[in-house]
């Protein structure tokens, strides 16, 4: 993962890779068939270790708003060209070309978050801490919000930083989700 987002997928040979984690470019190609499945695959670990985190997040014993603001947190990006980000934005970047298979895959790990996020909204509704939401359709919005900003922090443009996109995310939220009356 680290080696992919220093070097980024284009520029990386296998060879230069197996050099990295200490194997032949033949016993990369053998296990993952092509640079896209490695690609994927590592993704896919990364999304495994970061799911693991999101479920402790969301299991502890706060708020929902605390658990929400929790999400958001683990969401975004830490800093500019980080690593699980930048897997990302190499797998969106080939995802035009990417067979159905790969892209159903793609779609299962975005999914995750989606879903944790539409039962956050969900338990906050129905506790009274948020007011009444279509869910799912405030989750799609709120993710592409989320990947708007992420894509900002990621790639280093200049005017945001992640202090300043989480006060963005909290007010948005603040204002779209506090109870009526």
């Amino acid at each position: 993962m680290r080696t992919i987002a220093e070097h980024g997928l284009a520029a990386l040979t296998m060879a230069q890779l197996g050099r990295e984690v200490g194997m032949s470019s033949g016993h990369l190609l053998y296990y993952f068939r092509s640079k896209d499945e490695l690609l994927l695959q590592t993704l896919m670990w990364s999304e495994e270790q970061l799911g693991a985190e999101r479920r402790a997040a969301l299991s502890r014993p706060v708020s929902v708003r605390e658990r929400l603001d929790a999400f958001v947190e683990l969401y975004l990006p830490d800093a500019v060209r980080d690593p699980r980000w930048t897997l990302w934005l190499e797998v969106w970047n080939r995802s035009q070309a990417a067979d159905e298979p790969t892209r159903a895959r793609q779609l299962e790990l975005e999914l995750a978050w989606h879903r944790d996020l539409v039962a956050l909204l969900a338990e906050g509704a129905s506790r009274g801490e948020f007011g009444a939401v279509d869910a799912d359709r405030f989750a799609v919005r709120t993710r592409a919000m989320l990947d708007g900003f992420g894509t900002h922090l990621v790639v280093g443009l200049p005017g945001l930083d992640r202090a300043a996109v989480l006060g963005h995310v909290r007010e948005y939220l603040d204002g779209s989700l506090t109870p009526a009356g």
